[in-house]
């Protein structure tokens, strides 16, 4: 097993997530085979009950792990069904070590972050990386390692005469410790260290400074671990200099030193590597020369360069409570760039936060109010994304009303479709006071249910989560010709509300239909309003299983329906490919049951625009 441990330094959010998926996929087109982990240093279990102001949203997994959203990243990049226990966080390790104590594993030893947790981490590492994760038998060749946090700060003395070398965020020492000594035990032609790090250009003298790079490397030497490739996030390619510099102070080979800037789609990110070679400094150390092939990635370029020609945009209203963090909706996101590069689409989203649809009283508030409905009445679909908690509740259900009465294509998921159904309620049946008992548990008309086996005093891990069958029982439904008509589907799941089954009569007779159900025929999954040009509301996330060049079928749907061109999508679900053997219908793309005649394949098509495009 080789290992490739990805750091980073100076400040957060420089994209270690994207470019470990970077690095796998590039071995990937190598012909080896990869598996990731994503180490978090927080105390929490896992995601599962952080706020995505914190974190970002949280990546849901086949197995019900509630993760870090880069495994999202690995997942999409590398097209692989990773395990919770692919995200490691301190909260676990720490509950681990704690329980064999208890036990009494450590035969009255004094327990101790060396070597207690830090065995721990190795030994979990080295676990999980022999999992497979492709759908092959066998373990992978590479294992791709992320460690969260960052390393090697600068800060000043109080009298700021001297400064102090910081190794980095206090939670991510005994993971750095163990990684330290990791890369001893496993040998040097097993390991390999990529720093990414931050070169800034001050806007005063325009000039790349190498300063905090260096410090990074420093305190990172200074902890055991050597990196030997330096990836340096700017706004533009580094001058030779500069690379010199750091070459010089940073003890890596010119060669290694790595330019990652600014670029118009993450897609490129990849590219961008394999036109610097890094894969060969990769393939070299790792003495993986002879068993290993040359990455074309014809079809990951012909993404990044349809998505920069698009110029013909598809408008997208996205109606959430955390519009000011995009990361929130990440997988979201992604998906409709999905869909919308395979509709030949530009694609534009408008945030909308959903509390300034409601009816506000301040002067600011009322000119929110007023941006809001403008951008939600100026796009050509709106999507209703999952959500905890009743702040701007109000405000999606006008907006899925808004969606229903002008025919606008719309996409509920998870608590967009439960707002739809409570808003149908109101709206067309008449019950004023219908809502959910999430948010108003005294309804005497309660549209959505606490589920049975859900706990009330415990929020980490008491949900409905992780993947679930769905099947069809309204075949000539617009959900499930997007599918390809199969059975069923596997979707991932990640509730603790859904629709009154008791109710369910009730709402189909005045006109929603339920189209697809759980296999109790019990649990509503996917409504949808016959009449409509695109109205689809779905008890799952679809986002979680989208992949570039395989978008997911029900936003696939959504885009097309905003485009006008939905009445085609028996055609046009086929997931478009540049390369024959990878384009397949929706159903074999997921893997989904006994389709009954699979979409055609628009493999012969040529799907590259013309190279005088628009610029994203």
């Amino acid at each position: 097993m080789k290992y490739v441990l990805v750091t980073g330094g100076v400040v957060s959010g420089l994209g270690k997530g994207v470019t470990a998926s970077s690095i796998g996929l590039l071995l990937k087109e190598c012909g080896l085979r990869i598996t990731a982990i994503k180490i978090d240093p927080y105390l929490n279990t896992d995601a599962g009950t952080m706020s995505p102001f914190e974190h970002g949203e949280v990546f849901v997994l086949d197995d019900g792990g509630e993760v870090d959203l880069d495994l999202g990243n690995y997942e999409r990049f590398l097209d692989i069904k990773l395990t919770s226990d692919n995200n490691i966080t301190t909260g676990k390790i720490f509950q681990h070590v704690i329980n064999k104590e208890r036990k009494g594993d450590y035969l009255g030893k004094t327990v101790q972050v060396v070597p207690h947790i830090t065995d721990a981490i190795q030994e979990w590492i080295e676990r999980v990386a022999m999992i497979p994760v492709d759908g092959r038998e066998g373990p992978a060749d590479v294992c791709v390692i992320e460690l969260g946090g960052t390393i090697g700060a600068t800060i000043f003395s109080r009298h700021n005469e001297s400064s102090i070398l910081d190794a980095g965020d206090i939670e991510s020492m005994p993971f750095i410790e163990a990684m330290s000594q990791f890369s001893h035990r496993v040998g040097s032609g097993n390991f390999y260290l990529v720093h990414v790090s931050l070169v800034p250009v001050l806007n005063v003298v325009g000039e790349q400074k190498t300063k905090p790079t260096q410090h990074s490397v420093r305190g990172l030497r200074g902890l055991g671990l050597t990196p030997n490739i330096l990836a340096c996030r700017t706004t533009k390619p580094l001058d030779d200099n500069i690379k010199e510099k750091l070459s010089q102070f940073c003890h890596v080979p010119l060669e290694n030193i790595i330019t990652l800037p600014d670029v118009t789609n993450i897609w490129h990110i990849p590219l961008l590597l394999r036109e610097q070679k890094a894969h060969e400094a990769l393939i070299k150390t790792l003495n993986l020369q002879g068993i290993v092939k040359e990455p074309l990635l014809e079809e990951w370029s012909a993404h990044a360069r349809i998505c920069d020609a698009l110029h013909d945009p598809v408008r997208i209203a996205i109606v959430g409570k955390y519009t000011g963090l995009s990361d929130s909706y990440i997988s979201v996101l992604e998906a409709l760039l999905h869909a919308s590069t395979a509709c030949m689409k530009k694609l534009v989203v408008d945030w909308v936060p959903s509390s300034d649809l409601e009816d506000n009283t301040t002067l600011e508030a009322l000119e929110l109010h007023k941006a809001a409905w403008k951008q939600l009445k100026g796009a050509n679909a709106v999507l209703v994304p999952g959500g905890f908690g009743d702040r701007g509740v109000e405000g999606k259900i006008l907006a899925a009303k808004y969606a229903r009465e002008n025919h606008v294509p719309f996409l509920g998921i998870c608590l967009g479709m439960q707002i739809a159904v409570v808003e149908f309620a109101r709206s067309v049946m008449n019950l004023q006071d219908a809502n959910s008992t999430e948010f108003d548990p005294h309804t005497t008309n309660p549209c959505i249910i606490f589920m049975p086996e859900g706990s009330k005093t415990h929020k980490g891990g008491t949900m409905r989560v992780g993947s679930r069958r769905t099947y069809f029982d309204v075949t000539d439904s617009k959900s499930a010709k997007l599918y390809g008509n199969p059975n069923f589907v596997d979707e991932r799941h990640r509730h603790r509300y859904e629709i009154n089954p008791d109710k369910v009569a009730e709402f189909e007779k005045a006109g929603l239909e339920f189209v697809g159900k759980d296999e109790t025929r019990r649990r509503m999954e996917i409504v949808e309003l016959p009449n409509h040009p695109y109205f689809v509301g779905v008890q799952f996330h679809p986002e979680f299983k989208s992949r570039p060049g395989k978008p997911s079928p029900l936003f696939l749907g959504l885009v097309e329906a905003a485009c006008g061109k939905l009445d085609c999508l028996p055609v046009n679900a086929a997931h478009l490919s540049n390369s024959p053997k990878r384009a397949m219908s929706p159903a074999n793309a997921y893997e989904n049951g006994n389709p009954k005649k699979p979409a055609k394949s628009f493999s012969h098509r040529k799907i590259f625009p013309n190279a005088n495009g628009v610029h994203v």
